[in-house]
């Protein structure tokens, strides 16, 4: 348990002690990704001092969130316990709430795999994804790459290199990539417009959030409705 007690009673008073403390909740929304070693979870919070990310780890293997597991060709990972999967509607619902209030990046904010994997969770509509073709995107947005597949209500999402490769086939959600995407297209910090409606993909392209950079550029409109957050969806799990 992190060593800060609030002296409450309370059911939220113990989830805050448990994932209340800085960084600790990052974590989690890393690892729910899939399992990650010490370095792969360094390199995904860039700014969190070591010393920092040992003692979260730490207290979150405490407190029956986190455990540390063996992995077929990797060591020694972290992985969220059945207990700490628990967190993943709480984390997709802070998500959209916090969606709301982004507004635009700071200089030094950053994105990474995991954080934008983690957001098109948050933003994927189910209920709209079901009525839909299944479609296969390729997603760039700085240094990041993912392959996001969408078959009726369900949704998969590869994290690759530059050159279209898995990351790390072991590490992670991935996803069938014999066959090119359908759409292949690039953004910016800009996308969340998109997602939130503000602009339609058409507009978005006119100006210059959005980039086509090969397929059917018809599906960013399929995109746009698989993928949305409104004001208010944080209230739906």
């Amino acid at each position: 348990m992190a060593s800060r007690s609030y002296g409450q009673y309370c059911g939220v008073t113990t989830a805050v002690e448990l994932i209340g403390e800085r960084w600790a909740l990052l974590i989690v929304r890393d690892l729910l990704v899939g399992p990650r070693r010490y370095t792969d979870l360094k390199q995904g919070l860039p700014k969190i001092p070591t010393n920092i990310l040992s003692t979260r780890l730490k207290e979150l293997q405490e407190g029956g969130v986190v455990r540390r597991v063996p992995l077929l060709h990797c060591g020694l990972v972290y992985e969220l316990t059945p207990y700490g999967r628990e967190l993943e509607p709480i984390v997709l619902a802070l998500g959209r709430w916090g969606f709301q209030q982004m507004g635009e990046p700071q200089p030094d904010d950053v994105v990474t795999a995991d954080s934008l994997t983690m957001a098109l969770r948050t933003a994927f509509r189910a209920d709209a994804a079901a009525t839909l073709p299944p479609a296969d995107y390729e997603l760039h947005i700085a240094d990041v790459v993912l392959r996001v597949q969408v078959d009726a209500s369900d949704l998969r999402i590869a994290q690759l290199e530059p050159a279209g490769r898995p990351v790390d086939p072991r590490l992670g959600t991935q996803a069938t990539l014999e066959a090119a995407p359908a759409l292949t297209f690039a953004a910016g910090p800009g996308i969340r417009r998109v997602i939130s409606g503000e602009l339609t993909p058409a507009e978005a392209i006119d100006q210059e959030v959005l980039a086509v950079v090969s397929g059917d550029a018809t599906l960013l409109e399929r995109f746009a409705q698989t993928f949305s957050i409104e004001p208010g969806a944080a209230l739906v799990a």
